[in-house]
C-alpha cells in the first residue's frame, strides 16, 4: 500500500505527500507506462547488476497483473561474475521473459572488435549495443543510469535523445518540466530512458530491503581471492589478471557495483546482511562507481566520451 504523510494539517485535511520511496516509485512506474504508450519496441537493458534488477522490478509493477511488455537486452562482455549470469538467466526463467543478448566475445571472433591491451571489455560493448538496437529497431532503450554515479550521467535527462549514430549530444538534451517527456524522434533515432535518474545508491538499497528483492550474493560480504592492482582489488580471471608481481588473496569483500571483471573493485567489509550495507553506504563519502569502477578513471572526461560514441 502507498504510503502518505500529511504536511501542514492545521491549514486543512487533504493535503498529503508520498513518501520518499513511493514518490520514487511512482516517478519510475509512470516513466514505464509512459514509454509503452509512445514507442514501438522498446527495451530493458538487463545485466544483473543491482540497478536493472531494481529497475526490472519496478517494470513488473508497472504492468502487473500482465507481464513486461518489453524483451530485455545485455551486452556480456565474457568477462562477467558468474554469480550474476547465473542470477540474469535464473530471473529471465522465472518471469517468463526474452533476453537478447548482444556478445563482445562474437564481435572480437569474426574482427568486428579488438580486445584492449589491459584486457577491459567494458568500453567495447558500444558497437555491440548498437548493433543490436538497429538489428532489433529498438526505439526505446532502459537504462539503470543514476544522476548521483558520476557526473556524466548527471547531465541526462530521463529521456535521452540518441542520434542515428547512437551518440549523445548534451546540447540536444530536452526540457523535462512537470514530468512531461518528449520521445519524438527521427527515421535511425533512438531514446535511452532512464527512470531511475533522481535515485541515490543509497535510495536503490533501501528499495530492495524494503520491496525484499532477491540479489547476487556478490553484493554482500564473502571471502573471495582478489588480488591489488590501481589501488583496486580485482578478481583473478582469464581476462588478463593477476599479472607478475601480484599477488593474489583471500578477503572478506563485497562488490558495490557489478560490471566486467576486468574493471570493478570490490571494497573490504564485513556487511553480510542489507542493513549493514545501507549503513556504510550512508557513511560512504565516495560514489560507487568513482569507488570501484577502473573503466571511468581512463580519463578526466571518459563516461562522457563514451557516451558520445553510443555507450550507456
Amino acid at each position: 500500500m502507498t504510503t502518505v504523510t500529511a504536511i501542514n494539517a492545521d491549514e486543512g485535511a487533504g493535503l498529503y505527500a508520498l513518501a520518499h520511496l513511493d514518490a520514487l516509485e511512482s516517478e519510475a512506474v509512470h516513466i514505464f507506462r509512459e514509454v509503452a504508450g509512445e514507442f514501438e519496441r522498446p527495451v530493458i537493458l538487463f545485466s544483473g547488476g543491482k540497478d536493472s534488477i531494481v529497475m526490472l522490478h519496478l517494470a513488473l509493477k508497472a504492468f502487473a497483473p500482465a507481464t513486461v511488455p518489453f524483451s530485455l537486452l545485455h551486452v556480456d562482455t565474457g568477462h562477467n561474475f558468474p554469480e550474476v549470469i547465473a542470477y540474469r538467466d535464473a530471473t529471465v526463467a522465472r518471469h517468463g521473459l526474452r533476453l537478447h543478448v548482444a556478445s563482445v566475445q562474437e564481435f572480437i571472433d569474426d574482427g568486428r572488435l579488438r580486445e584492449r591491451p589491459d584486457g577491459t571489455r567494458n568500453p567495447l560493448q558500444t558497437v555491440p549495443l548498437l548493433d543490436a538496437i538497429e538489428k532489433n529497431r529498438f526505439d526505446a532503450v532502459f537504462g539503470g543510469g543514476r544522476r548521483d554515479e558520476e557526473k556524466a550521467r548527471a547531465k541526462e535527462r530521463v529521456f535521452s535523445l540518441r542520434d542515428e549514430f547512437g551518440g549523445w549530444d548534451p546540447r540536444r538534451q530536452r526540457p523535462e518540466l512537470w514530468q512531461l517527456y518528449n520521445g519524438r524522434h527521427s527515421p535511425g533515432e533512438h531514446v535511452r530512458v532512464f527512470p531511475l535518474s533522481n535515485w541515490t545508491e543509497l535510495d536503490v538499497w533501501q528499495y530492495i530491503a524494503r520491496e525484499k528483492i532477491d540479489l547476487p550474493q556478490i553484493y554482500y560480504a564473502h571471502e573471495r581471492e582478489v588480488f591489488r592492482r590501481a589501488g583496486m582489488w580485482l578478481a583473478p580471471g582469464e581476462w588478463g589478471g593477476p599479472k607478475d608481481g601480484e599477488t593474489v588473496e583471500r578477503r572478506m569483500v563485497r562488490y558495490r557495483t557489478v560490471g566486467d571483471m576486468s574493471c570493478t573493485g570490490a571494497v573490504e567489509s564485513d556487511a553480510v546482511a542489507i542493513e549493514q550495507v545501507i549503513d556504510e553506504i550512508a557513511a560512504s563519502r565516495l560514489t560507487e562507481r568513482g569507488a570501484t569502477r577502473a573503466d571511468d578513471k581512463l580519463s578526466e572526461a571518459a563516461m562522457e566520451d563514451r557516451k558520445r560514441e553510443g555507450y550507456f
